[in-house]
């Protein structure tokens, strides 16, 4: 089978951008983790389908496989990425789509400056519907961590996140600590672990690492959980301009009951036909 696709990346958050409406795609676990290779396929930390809408206010349908072959529920920077894609291989002239995905609706719009501003819709906070294991609903929890106890802020924006508050981003242990959060028990579908240093009450450095793909140079849900975590415990003010690896993100949020809008850019790298 021969499967046509777009490299893209959000702030080199990569992406392998597969058009599943004009060409019939089913894609085995074993074919998403061969395009994700980065030695022997294509290389990406993640896959997503572009597909046509199953429901009538929407636009398209968006699904989103980890580099291990695994669906997730969302994925900000390939929001961005999406709407680039559905516009550059003629798909829709709209430059404010809905479209549909497993963690609900999100609305991403092109705009002028070639940036992308998505409304990713309301953070949750509930422990149950991250999940997370805890009876109560506050701010901070405690979580034992190869023999420390981390204070954390969870929250779900269509993926699970757990956002710590480190001194430095830098020297912070994410390659240690990361996988032992993403797997821990309290978290029963794993987590993405994310590493906030605060600059200021405006701006903050962040590392993830991602359920199923590791570290990424970059985490658009991540950046938003950072982002409404840091500023629901009084730590930052919106907007909050977080700064990543791969680059800065701008993330609004207005409080309890109202959406977060995370705006920055989308790059295609080349378009491409591979053998699966």
């Amino acid at each position: 089978m021969k499967l046509r696709f777009s490299k893209m990346h959000g702030l080199g958050n990569d992406f392998v951008v597969v058009d599943g409406i004009r060409q019939q795609v089913a894609l085995t676990p074993e074919q998403l983790r061969y395009l994700a290779d980065r030695h022997f396929g294509v290389g990406c930390d993640q896959i997503l389908l572009v597909e046509a809408a199953t429901q009538a206010d929407v636009d398209f349908r968006y699904r989103i496989f980890n580099a291990d072959g695994g669906e997730v529920g969302q994925c900000g920077n390939g929001a961005r990425c999406f709407v680039h894609f559905v516009h550059e291989q003629g798909l829709t002239d709209k430059r404010e789509i809905r479209v549909e995905t497993q963690g609900g609706i999100v609305v991403p719009r092109l705009e002028g400056n070639g940036n992308v501003t998505v409304d990713m819709g309301n953070p949750r906070f509930s422990p149950d519907e991250i999940p997370f294991v805890h009876e109560d609903d506050v701010a901070i929890y405690s979580l034992d961590v190869a023999d420390e106890t981390l204070d954390i802020s969870v929250v779900s924006l269509g993926n699970p996140h757990a956002v710590q508050v480190v001194d430095c981003v830098d020297s912070a242990p994410v390659s240690e600590h990361g996988p032992l959060i993403e797997s821990h028990e309290r978290f029963p579908e794993r987590v993405n672990a994310g590493f906030m240093q605060v600059v200021d009450r405006h701006t903050i450095k962040l590392r993830v690492y991602e359920r199923g793909s590791g570290e990424t140079l970059a985490c658009g849900t991540g950046a938003c959980a950072a982002a409404v975590t840091g500023i629901r415990r009084g730590l930052l003010d919106s907007p909050v301009r977080v700064t990543t690896r791969g680059g800065d993100l701008n993330i609004a949020w207005g409080g309890p009951g109202r959406p977060v809008l995370m705006s920055g850019p989308a790059v295609t790298v080349f378009t491409g036909e591979i053998e699966l």
